[in-house]
């Protein structure tokens, strides 16, 4: 692994270990024994030096867990372990861990080698849109200079310090390519969504093709909370070619190698995995979700309501691929309005997944509940608060079994049903992880039929149909009323989607929807109840981000909002009023 030449010279090559692994957040000691097995496998493999992703040794994200003295403290010990370990020789480390330097806290990467830390890079590029907040913890390093490895002059760039542009005043590529860089090495701590794979590769080509040096990015892998890594690492030779592509989703450390070329170094073509899709891609997501959400909040296994529609069966799926029959437990919730097709559709539906089903009747919490009411809602109509008391009582009887026996309530309510408020707060609302929260209905269909056809290479489910075509095919039903049907109360799903896709992940303006082709009255209805269904929102359980804005982490609305979109075309400034003074600073006479 000595990659000098006997004349001291560096030689040309060099053999990098990409360690693409699931970090746990706060688990310290778990991800530095994660550390040990990966530089151990790639020792096997011939590595020179083993890159891990970004802040592995704390997990990512962090958050605010990151400004304990005591959680700072444990991080630095650890790598201060992890570099006396590598006395005994073998691979360095490329290692993240947050770390304070002259009182402040940076987020940074250590390199060890020689039973020493060798070098220390600091993030300069503190990301603070969309679902990162890291500006709030870290301080920005200095922009820095290459590291020289054993000869081998890299450049470490960490995330989104290559999402800045040339010629920007704090472009990390562009000043590592300056001062002597001949490879770019990128830890990562890259979230999944469904256009991210794209968005990354032409990141990462723009980069090569402006400093002329290879790529490698290491990504990685994992559930935190609602972000999915999806991993998915990668090479770039200097003339953009691919050198390299891991899988997504599962962990694996791969040792590249590389070859000085004419001057410069060039990664020898690697393993190829062929990218999921979109569809796949997000159902893999889904999967690992709440699998990650599970094990790592030490939960034995889940129940879920199995109501006989699609949202549940979908999830239930899910939870089998995630963590095995043996750990999930379906419970059907029959009341009055319960349709014998429901009840069928719900035992064939568990069958096929092989789990425990069981089959409550809730109208004896039903009634009980109607008779506590009965004096208070005396002289009054039946309406929408009686039906909700049968979403309550399932509700409770599902929290009652996890309590009972440790169970994480799986919910099942997709991204349309949050979005227009169509749910149940205290009800099937009840939960404490959604796997398809921010799937819209139209995508719970596709996928369902995908999973019948499809499971990923590291689902613990059966193989093919588990979600029976009569749950399909069905029109879609909460049976909290004699022939109830969804679109009773809400547009089609057809219709509805495309809306709300429009308002949510683009934040369109009514009037460009209507222009789009919608009825005016419909997208602002649907607007309206975007808008007012924020306080459920705000209650629901974490869920599997999938789209470009989930709720919670990328979608942060008030509550308390009287604006409203009237739908009329957007006004246009009125530049008579504009003096034409510019907008800085200094002051002017008026």
């Amino acid at each position: 692994m000595n990659t000098r030449g006997s004349d001291g010279r560096p030689a040309d090559r060099l053999a990098i270990a990409c360690a693409q692994l699931n970090a746990t957040v706060g688990d310290i000691a778990g991800n530095g024994a994660k550390v040990r097995r990966a530089r151990d496998e790639a020792a096997r493999q011939g590595a020179d030096i083993v890159v891990f992703p970004e802040l592995f040794i704390a997990g990512y994200p962090p958050e605010d867990l990151v400004l304990k003295p005591a959680f700072q403290a444990a991080c630095r010990a650890e790598i201060e372990k992890l570099a006396r370990e590598t006395a005994s020789g073998g691979p360095a480390l490329v290692v993240g861990t947050p770390w304070v330097e002259d009182g402040k806290l940076y987020n940074a990467v250590a390199i060890l080698e020689a039973g020493r830390i060798a070098a220390l890079r600091f993030k300069v590029n503190l990301p603070n849109y969309g679902v990162f907040d890291e500006a709030r913890v870290f301080a920005p390093g200095p922009v820095p200079g290459p590291v020289n490895f054993r000869g081998v002059r890299l450049g470490v760039p960490i995330c989104e310090d290559i999402w800045t542009e040339s010629g920007d005043y704090e472009d990390v590529a562009e000043c590592l390519a300056e001062t002597g860089a001949e490879i770019l090495v990128v830890p990562n701590g890259s979230p999944y969504d469904r256009a991210k794979d794209e968005v990354r590769l032409n990141i990462a080509v723009a980069r090569v093709t402006e400093q002329n040096l290879p790529l490698l990015y290491v990504n990685q892998v994992g559930g935190q909370d609602e972000l999915i890594f999806d991993g998915a690492s990668f090479a770039l030779n200097a003339d953009r070619s691919l050198a390299f592509q891991l899988g997504a989703f599962e962990e694996t450390v791969v040792t590249t190698q590389w070859v000085r070329q004419n001057g410069g170094w060039v990664c020898e073509k690697g393993p190829f995995v062929k990218a999921l899709g979109d569809d796949r891609a997000d159902y893999g997501a889904c999967v690992l979700g709440l699998r990650d959400y599970v094990n790592k909040n030490g939960f034995p296994g889940v129940v879920i309501g199995l109501s006989g529609g699609i949202d549940s069966a979908l999830c239930a799926a899910m939870a089998v691929d995630a963590l095995g029959a043996e750990r999930v437990r379906c419970v059907m919730l029959p009341y009055k309005y319960t349709a014998q097709e429901s009840l069928d559709d719900a035992a064939a539906c568990a069958k096929a997944l092989g789990v425990r089903y069981e089959i409550l009747p809730i109208a004896p919490a039903v009634e009980g509940l109607e008779k506590a009411l009965a004096a208070t809602f005396a002289e009054t109509q039946r309406d929408v608060t009686e039906e909700n008391l049968q979403s309550r009582a399932r509700g409770t009887i599902l929290m009652a079994i996890s309590n009972k026996f440790n169970l994480m309530v799986v919910t099942t309510g997709n991204k349309s049903e949050m979005s227009v408020g169509y749910a149940t707060l205290y009800g099937d609302m009840n939960g404490g992880f959604n796997p398809i929260k921010d799937l819209y209905k139209t995508e719970v269909f596709r996928l369902s039929r995908l999973r019948n056809e499809w499971k990923p290479s590291f689902a613990l489910g059966p193989d093919g149909v588990v979600i029976p075509e009569a749950i399909i095919v069905r029109p879609p039903t909460a049976e909290l009323r004699e022939n109830q049907k969804d679109e009773d109360s809400l547009p089609p799903y057809s219709v509805l989607d495309p809306i709300l896709e429009a308002l949510v992940e683009r934040e369109e303006p009514v009037s460009s929807i209507v222009a789009a082709g919608y009825a005016r009255d419909t997208v602002l209805r649907v607007e309206r109840l975007l808008n007012i269904a924020e306080y459920k929102r705000r209650q629901a359980a974490p869920g599997v981000k999938v789209t470009l804005k989930n709720f919670g982490r990328d979608r942060r609305y008030p509550i308390t909002n009287r604006f409203r979109d009237t739908g009329e075309p957007l006004p246009k400034p009125d530049v008579s009023l504009y003096t034409g003074q510019p907008a800085k600073s200094e002051a002017f006479d008026f």
